[in-house]
């Protein structure tokens, strides 16, 4: 197996890629404290290729991937093609899930795709910089001590929590 490094971004691609691309601006900024393996940094994909050749680039960035965020937006518990089968595949490898909650709330909505909130131990954090760096330092350990607790509404209590 590959040394897994990377962070996997799961969204809609079609509505909230403005969001990941925030998380990638904060990354290649030297001033904020953000940081990310982008597993998206990979492979290329063109617009043309078939669903079995994207699915199989998804795949191969997955198995480089030490943990994965899913974008939580409006329309994300309803995408099946991709979103839904790219949640799978990170249940399936034991990747550990981080659900960034776009509308910045702190646990599961009703928003969350249902195979996490009925499968899977993840944790929720709002979209908040600070707040997503913190789980992708914290979550995956938690989550291999933790998985055996599945499924989980998972979120953290910020109120006392130095950021």
């Amino acid at each position: 197996m590959s040394y897994r490094n990377k962070t996997y971004i799961i969204f809609d691609a079609d509505t909230d890629i403005h969001y990941y691309r925030l998380m990638t601006a904060w990354k290649s900024r030297d001033k904020i404290d953000f940081n990310f393996f982008d597993a998206h940094d990979i492979n290329n994909l063109w617009v043309r290729s078939t669903e079995a050749t994207i699915k199989a680039k998804l795949r191969e960035r997955m198995k480089n991937s030490k943990q994965a965020i899913v974008l939580v937006g409006e329309n994300t518990k309803h995408l099946y093609k991709y979103v839904r089968w790219e949640i799978e595949i990170a249940m399936e490898m034991d990747i550990p899930i981080i659900a960034v909650n776009l509308d910045k709330s702190n646990g599961a909505t009703s928003k969350t795709p249902p195979i996490l909130k009925d499968n899977c131990y993840f944790v929720n954090v709002p979209f908040e910089m600070k707040k997503i760096k913190y789980a992708l330092d914290n979550f995956p350990d938690e989550y291999h001590r933790e998985k055996s607790n599945a499924p989980s509404d998972r979120h953290y209590d910020w109120t006392n929590r130095a950021l």
